[in-house]
């Protein structure tokens, strides 16, 4: 006899394939352009993967046709969320998996994707859509329900696992696209207890900064590691909101992010340039920070500290290659005077010169030291 849980779960199934029913008969209204099994970088108007394949044409990427075996879950299909699925499916992604509970509402209309007439639908059904019209050649796969909750939390944590391109393996890279450190929490508490790597985003209450985030299980900080203010003090985000106040947002901000964050998946999955762990965006002054943040050992995750463990044991394993330099003899140029280049200053005097070094972490080194201010007393 099903469990209460595999019921729900099965409901949950048929809610999804009736979704998926409805669209089909309204793409079939839509007369969309029929699938494309293989990739072309045929140069023609009617080719709408000529311009990408292009980049492999270029250099840019060794083997662009690959896109098409990735699986990305989205989670909070919002203004960031939103943007970043078409953007993900414009590049031809393999698969598609969308987490959201809201709906679309006409205040939602200051930002990118949505439109007025899906108003009432709930985001995750409107952006399977409007999706599928852009390019039917992606899977997708949507759940209209709110991650947090227990129920929903071992759904989720079992698509992120065996919701892959190849149903019964995991997805290549989860996004969080959430607007609440709570869904946030929930990501990383699934995230670390599979080991799956994620990126992180965010934009500020004030829309005119924002960031992304590479987390690596065991490697990288998570999102514990070093919480954010609010998590920190254990106050509740939901005390923080009130009747008639909402937080400020531009499509411009959201698309930045959005465009960062797509960015670094695709360099990412498909290997090239520089995959950034830590990205932020200041529009006020046009500033882009970026850093990288190593796990905390004493993080109040327990998964994230396996994770740790884990990560060490490998490192361990790995064997180590040795660079050595060879140290170039300086050879003084002869001349017929005998004259050689001698310094006048010692050694001492030069580390006298060069003030005390301040005791930093490990990995930072200064550039140049302050020397120490002599008294008159002294000279």
């Amino acid at each position: 006899m099903a469990t209460v849980e595999e019921l729900k779960l099965r409901i949950r199934e048929l809610e999804n394939e009736l979704i998926k029913s409805k669209q089909k008969q309204s793409d079939a209204e839509h007369h969309l352009r029929p699938k494309i099994d293989q990739m072309s970088a045929e140069v023609v108007d009617s080719n709408p993967y000529s311009r990408l394949m292009a980049l492999k044409r270029m250099g840019i990427v060794q083997d662009y046709e690959k896109i098409r075996s990735y699986a990305v879950a989205v989670v909070g299909v919002g203004g960031v969320g939103s943007v970043t699925a078409e953007m993900l499916t414009r590049c031809g992604i393999g698969k598609l998996l969308l987490f959201d509970y809201d709906k679309v509402e006409l205040a939602n209309m200051n930002r990118l994707f949505f439109q007025p007439h899906q108003a009432g639908l709930s985001k995750v059904e409107a952006a399977e859509h409007t999706l599928r019209n852009i390019n039917p050649d992606v899977a997708f796969e949507t759940h209209n329900y709110n991650i947090t909750t227990m129920d929903n939390f071992t759904h989720f944590m079992n698509r992120i696992s065996h919701g892959g391109l190849e149903e019964g393996k995991p997805v290549d890279m989860v996004l969080s696209c959430v607007d609440n450190f709570e869904a946030r929490m929930a990501i990383n508490t699934a995230c670390n207890e599979l080991g799956q790597i994620w990126m992180e985003s965010g934009v500020s209450e004030n829309a005119v900064s924002g960031h992304i985030q590479l987390i690596i299980p065991g490697e990288t900080a998570c999102f514990a590691c070093a919480p954010p203010l609010v998590v920190a003090a254990n106050i509740d985000e939901k005390t923080l909101k009130r009747d008639g106040v909402c937080a400020a947002s531009l499509p411009t901000t959201m698309g930045v992010v959005a465009g960062l964050l797509v960015q670094n998946v695709l360099k990412y999955l498909l290997g090239f340039g520089t995959v950034s762990y830590y990205l932020g965006y200041n529009a006020m002054q046009d500033f882009f920070p970026s850093m990288a943040m190593k796990a905390n050992p004493q993080c109040d995750d327990r998964h994230c500290r396996q994770q740790q463990d884990e990560y060490k044991k490998k490192e361990v394993e790995q064997p180590k290659q040795e660079v050595v330099q060879d140290e170039e003899e300086v050879v003084h140029e002869d001349n017929e005077w005998g004259i050689e280049l001698v310094s006048e200053v010692s050694e001492a005097e030069l580390q006298d010169a060069s003030g005390p070094v301040p005791d930093l972490p490990e990995g930072i080194t200064v550039a140049y030291t302050i020397p120490e201010k002599v008294r008159p007393t002294e000279l």
